[in-house]
């Protein structure tokens, strides 16, 4: 089986768009229940959230606050999978309940080595 990142993407800063304490602990189940369903196909192999605040580093080794996205949609977090095809990856991914949030998105990569061992 192959390893594929899911990466989470949703609207982290615009206010009105915050879920109340209720609604985030109402997510978090549906999360939880999701990454269980992962784990139980013995397909989860980690993952983390990501907070808003960070540093960019541009060629040339300028260093910005950020970041800062054109749009208002960040990288809320990711888990890694193993799948045994690019189809089975999306399936996983198809039912992570942050696409049940209007603009929300996620996307599927493979993970490939660059480095030699």
């Amino acid at each position: 089986m192959d390893e594929y990142l899911i990466i989470m993407r949703l609207d982290l800063i615009t206010k009105d768009r915050q879920p109340s304490p209720e609604q985030m602990q109402a997510y978090m189940k549906q999360y939880q229940e999701w990454v269980a369903d992962i784990v139980a196909k013995n397909k989860f192999i980690g993952g983390k959230g990501l907070s808003t605040e960070g540093k960019v580093i541009k060629s040339g080794h300028v260093i910005t606050d950020g970041p800062f996205a054109e749009i208002k949609e960040s990288i809320a977090g990711y888990i890694m999978v193993h799948a045994s095809s690019f189809d089975d990856a999306v399936s996983l991914a198809n039912a992570c309940p942050i696409l049940n949030g209007p603009g929300n998105s996620v996307e599927v990569r493979k993970v490939v080595s660059v480095h030699n061992m």
